[in-house]
């Protein structure tokens, strides 16, 4: 298979030989994993993380191996999905920097790819590509639930700024993050759905004040952040002002693709099988009975059968949408797979892994199938909710009626909320 990049005079490379040079530059210049947790790396702190994260993504983009599906004009290699498939393969085992997968690669990028100005694209994708930048998300809100529209963080104008004020809520790794796209509501007057914008917010700069969410397994991975009057540029609007929902809507497309494994920005597995392989190799040597065990051979087929259903899924809708055949929403179908299975792979391994799941000694591996059970549902709740997925694969893919909603086409500042809003503002 030989397939041209889009950039100009650079000769093409046929697959077999771009994984054979790939093999050969990743084996010379990352670090083998060697057991390490692929995300964290041989990172030593959260700090070193971030460190370690930034250095090697430089590496990938010296060597040329940065944003091979994002466009050259923009840094990337402008290579079809085959090849980043090709890398995550050879890749396989090997440090990298994970941190920059979801959501600056797969979520936010593409993104500004679609909505971005060229001043916009030029500044901030090449500048993520060479592993400056990381993003985060500022979406939900602590009073919003899934109610991303009805927002309640606001941005007015005031000359060449806006000023932004409020709270956003569930930010992962916000305190490490350099720039967020923030959904802000700049129109009280008109529904909700058309009274917002996205905005580009430098992430550490005066009047933003950052907390930390401390999870059940111990960790701190979300974040609250609070808005006092912080002046974001006017030119660092996503789109045109009070269309923000048209941004958020493809955003959150970019999220569910993510989230599900089929993203052609992804720089690790696109779907759960590895999480099933993690549970092959963990029976052998750490489960009771191994694989003679009738019970725990019918576990590990159930999980090996509905991977295998996941992935094909995946690849099916993905396609389709690429060619037009299915609407971009369709990516709600692999989104809601996606999360469902999941929380059963974790069901499965703590079944397999029985009482060593629940209290192990420092250093048994099976210990972490019981912290991840315990934030098994966190899979159904991030990138959208299931029921969130579920009605728009009812509404936007089959068809069927609108539920019914009493704020739909009020005026926003006259919608009831569970928050004090600037009803009497300009």
């Amino acid at each position: 298979m030989t397939v041209a990049t889009t950039e100009p005079g650079r000769p093409p490379e046929d697959l077999d030989a771009f994984r054979a040079r790939t093999k050969e530059w990743v084996t010379a210049n990352l670090e083998p994993l060697n057991g390490a947790d692929p995300y964290i790396g041989h990172a030593k702190d959260d700090a070193d993380h971030v460190v370690r994260a930034k250095t090697i993504q430089r590496k990938l983009w010296d060597a040329g191996f940065a944003g091979l599906c994002y466009p050259a004009e923009y840094g990337g290699q402008g290579l079809p999905v085959q090849y980043q498939d090709a890398f995550i393969e050879v890749t396989d085992g090997y440090e990298l920097p994970i941190l920059f997968n979801t959501p600056t690669f797969t979520i936010i990028l593409p993104t500004i790819l679609d909505y971005g100005t060229e001043e916009q694209k030029q500044r901030f994708i090449p500048a993520a590509l060479r592993g400056e930048e990381l993003w985060v998300q500022f979406l939900s809100e602590p009073t919003g639930g899934s109610d991303l529209a009805g927002a309640l963080t606001r941005a007015e104008r005031h000359g060449e700024v806006f000023l932004l004020n409020g709270s956003k809520i569930w930010s992962t790794y916000a305190w490490r993050s350099d720039y967020a796209l923030c959904v802000a509501r700049t129109d009280w007057d008109v529904p909700k759905h058309r009274g917002l914008s996205v905005l580009v917010v430098k992430v550490h700069q005066p009047g933003i004040t950052i907390t930390k969410i401390k999870h059940v397994d111990g960790t701190e991975d979300f974040c609250q952040e609070f808005f006092d009057d912080v002046p974001i540029p006017a030119d660092h609007v996503l789109g045109e002002v009070n269309d923000g929902w048209s941004v958020a809507s493809r955003l959150l497309s970019h999220e569910r693709a993510a989230m599900s494994g089929s993203s052609p920005y992804a720089m690790m597995p696109r779907t759960a099988q590895h999480e099933s392989a993690k549970l092959d190799a963990m029976v052998p040597t750490q489960v009771s009975g191994g694989t003679d065990d009738p019970r725990v051979r019918q576990l590990i087929g159930e999980a090996r059968v509905l991977t295998r259903v996941h992935t094909a899924l995946v690849g099916r809708i993905g396609t389709s949408i690429r060619t037009g055949r299915l609407p971009v929403a369709a990516g709600s179908i692999t989104r809601l797979s996606s999360g469902v299975l999941r929380v059963r792979l974790a069901t499965i391994a703590l079944e397999l892994a029985g009482d060593r799941a629940v209290a192990w000694q420092d250093g048994d591996p099976v210990g972490e199938v019981g912290v991840a059970y315990l934030g098994r549902q966190g899979v159904c709740i991030g990138g959208g909710t299931t029921e969130i997925a579920r009605n728009i694969i009812s509404e936007r893919v089959l068809g069927m009626p609108r539920e019914r909603a009493e704020d739909f086409d009020r005026p926003f500042r006259d919608v009831r909320t569970n928050a004090t809003a600037p009803r009497n503002s300009a």
